[in-house]
């Protein structure tokens, strides 16, 4: 069995597929890449039992088969090798004979037998999003899903989708994301998708990627997310996710038009008085034309006053620094709007028009 094919190209979805390879699996051939030979072109799988990738390259060749492969030597020989084309060969015994230009190397590869088959989702239930709002969707919101395995649905991602509106939501109790995109879809879905998935799905997509569409299947266990002839299938999370939408709130008594960098530049200052050692809430206060900042802790102190658009009741408030922090840094536009309604009432950050966006963190009761 034989194929030749771009150096630069195969090196590229090496890299892809990688992202899914299983770092220890009871499975020996879990660990590595399974590449099946086709006409004409070379198919390249990881799977980790969680997340699969799929992708294939045109390559020059007549035969069919599949074989495992290291994805460190598979990797680094092709990306190392000297030209632009690479052929391989491989033998009975499942040796890899490389060659490119002058350069020429070998090792062992293993049988594909034990890669077991990827799970088939059919197309009856899709839609598509483009992949620069799906990035963007991600980005906004994976950040406040949580890293507490006990409670496995909120490690995911909810995509709550009705009549057309797509919300993408994540949760870790103590703050919530929402990011709201409009998208043509009239049927109704609700599943949770894993945040490991979803992180390399935002890799894969590419910056210049703006007109160009990702298409999402899904049943009731899988869900696969096509784009640019790549394929990332994952399993779907099980259980009941939180009804965010009793979490908004309905009424605002006091509500701010803050710089979002100048607000972000002042509790990054606030941080360096912050570690695993010197804890301490931030205390805000927000009154006339200033939301007045301060912090103290065994580090130091800082006081920080910065203009604001005021509207409102009076109110003091404290939260924790980095929570208020992540959502400012997933925050689009120079300027935020940040809603209160007391003192120990949930903080709301929205855009500063509509509500493409919705951050809300719960409060720190502060010390008199």
């Amino acid at each position: 069995m034989n194929f030749k094919c771009n150096k630069t190209e195969l090196s590229e979805v090496i890299g892809y597929v990688s992202r899914a390879v299983s770092q220890k699996s009871t499975i020996p051939a879990l660990e590595g890449i399974k590449v099946k030979v086709s006409p004409g072109e070379i198919e390249l799988t990881a799977y980790n039992l969680e997340m699969g990738i799929r992708t294939t390259i045109s390559a020059e060749t007549n035969d069919s088969g599949e074989f495992v492969v290291s994805p460190r030597l598979f990797n680094e020989f092709t990306r190392r090798m000297s030209g632009d084309v690479i052929s391989f060969d491989i033998d009975e015994n499942l040796i890899i004979n490389i060659s490119c230009s002058a350069t020429e190397c070998s090792f062992s590869a293993m049988s594909a037998d034990e890669f077991p088959e990827l799970p088939n989702v059919d197309s009856e239930k899709s839609f598509s999003v483009k992949q620069s709002t799906l990035k963007s969707m991600i980005n906004q919101t994976s950040y406040a899903a949580s890293l507490n395995e006990s409670k496995p649905i909120m490690t995911g991602e909810l995509f709550d989708i009705e009549n057309g509106s797509f919300n993408m939501v994540a949760i870790d109790g103590f703050r919530l994301a929402i990011r709201n995109e409009k998208i043509e879809c009239s049927d109704n879905y609700h599943f949770v998708v894993p945040k490991k998935a979803l992180s390399e799905l935002s890799t894969l997509i590419k910056d210049e990627s703006d007109d160009k569409m990702c298409r999402i299947c899904t049943n009731d266990r899988h869900i696969i997310f096509e784009l640019n002839n790549i394929f990332v299938i994952s399993r779907l999370l099980e259980g009941a996710f939180h009804n965010y939408k009793l979490s908004i709130p309905t009424e605002c008594k006091t509500e701010a038009v803050v710089s979002t960098r100048e607000l972000a530049t002042c509790l990054e200052r606030c941080s360096l008085l912050i570690d695993d050692k010197n804890k301490s809430p931030i205390r805000c206060e927000v009154a006339g034309g200033d939301i007045k900042i301060s912090c103290k802790t065994g580090i130091g102190k800082l006081n920080d006053t910065l203009s604001a658009d005021i509207t409102g009741e009076t109110v003091t408030i404290g939260f924790n620094n980095k929570l208020i922090l992540d959502a400012l840094k997933a925050a689009e536009g120079d300027k935020i709007r940040i809603r209160f309604n007391g003192a120990m009432k949930v903080i709301e950050i929205l855009p500063l028009e509509g509500e493409d966006y919705i951050f809300l963190v719960m409060p720190i009761q502060l010390k008199n």
